[in-house]
């Protein structure tokens, strides 16, 4: 009749942002646009980690990946921020505390 294919067992094929994850960042990214600073962004799933990267310019490097490693979890936290030089510039446990720095700089470009 037809091949049974079993089902994948322990570690998932993919990472991915939760929905809750994904809206906190892009309404980040969209507060970013509006600001004038940010002007796109790609999402990367893979099977150790789920990054978005924000850019000024498309042609650029990002100027921001927000990382999502689960495998660091139980270590520094599976949420990173690493700069355009690939610098992690905040590592937690969980993503509001991670995505400070950016709220921070945002701040300084609506008041300027």
């Amino acid at each position: 009749m037809g091949t049974v294919t079993p089902f994948p067992i322990g570690r998932p094929s993919q990472v991915g942002f939760e929905r809750i994850e994904l809206t906190r960042i892009l309404d980040l990214y969209g507060r970013m646009v509006a600001a004038g600073h940010w002007r796109d962004y790609a999402i990367q799933l893979g099977q150790d980690a789920a990054i978005f990267a924000a850019f000024r310019r498309t042609a650029e490097r990002p100027e921001y990946r927000i990382e999502k490693r689960p495998a660091l979890r139980n270590r520094q936290g599976m949420w990173a921020l690493v700069n355009e030089a690939g610098m992690i510039l905040k590592r937690g446990h969980e993503l509001g505390p991670v995505l400070a720095p950016v709220e921070r700089r945002l701040l300084k470009l609506v008041g300027e």
